[in-house]
């Protein structure tokens, strides 16, 4: 009976984990960090993009992703018929190996958000301070995309239900055939206590944080300032035949679109 459970969270946590959103934020991270290498190697933002960066990637690197869709292909798909009373299951090793990395991914993924959270606090203090203007404006919306798409893809909660029936599984499979793979360690049956936190409640705090923080507005104004509505119209377009008639008369030629992706 759990069979078909068991298989439906691995489908679910491997879809919401090889999700494109986790996989495009981190390639533009990694551009970013390139890019701003030489110049800002000793920055507190830069750092702390460092600091996400690596999260990220000990989190492909513990090929979680792998593990997941491997017991999955190990679960049948079809159940057995009531008069067969024995099926194959997947091994007491192999659940061990797949409940302890997702133990492993769901503190990382914790880190993550908490790296997150205070770079991009990071960000906008120095976004406050007229301090690296362009590094800390895209860091603060990379950083509040990656946060969001952890969040609004559930990650984290769906490791959390995949490590409670992982947790039924090796129970049953352990009564039936005792094979133990990890000695030394007790694997938890409250994952929340495990990972020390309230989710829930953590994410709420981050979030207040994210939203309450000081907006930069003031460097904005100096940048872009509003033109007053008392303008004529006459105003308006003598304005503006001298804006075109300057930039017809420009010998500068025209820079390279910076949106071009670097090869």
């Amino acid at each position: 009976r759990w069979l078909p459970a068991l298989r439906r969270r691995c489908d679910i946590a491997g879809k919401r984990l090889s999700g494109t959103g986790l996989a495009a934020e981190g390639r533009v991270l990694r551009a970013v960090l390139y890019v701003y290498h030489h110049r800002l190697l000793r920055h507190r933002s830069y750092l702390a993009l460092q600091q996400v960066e690596q999260c990220l990637k000990r989190l492909w690197k513990m090929n979680l992703l792998g593990c997941i869709e491997t017991l999955a292909e190990l679960i049948p798909k079809k159940s057995t018929s009531q008069a067969r009373a024995e099926c194959l299951v997947p091994s007491q090793p192999m659940l061990e190996t797949v409940a302890l990395k997702v133990l492993g991914g769901c503190k990382l993924i914790l880190r993550l958000l908490d790296c997150c959270c205070k770079a991009f606090l990071l960000s906008v203090k120095h976004l406050c301070s007229e301090e690296f203007i362009l590094l800390n404006t895209v860091a603060s919306g990379l950083l509040s995309r990656l946060w969001f798409v952890i969040q609004y893809r559930c990650v984290l909660q769906s490791l959390m239900s995949l490590y409670g029936m992982l947790l039924t599984s090796l129970h049953l499979v352990s009564e039936t055939q005792q094979m133990p793979y990890i000695k030394g360690f007790t694997f938890p049956s409250d994952i929340s206590n495990f990972l020390g936190v309230n989710i829930s409640y953590e994410v709420k705090k981050q979030k207040a944080r994210m939203l309450t923080t000081k907006k930069p507005t003031s460097w904005l104004k100096k940048l872009f300032p509003t033109m007053p509505e008392a303008v004529s119209e006459v105003g308006k377009t003598r304005n503006s035949v001298t804006c075109m008639s300057a930039v017809n008369n420009c010998s500068v030629p025209c820079p390279v679109d910076i949106g071009e992706p670097v090869l």
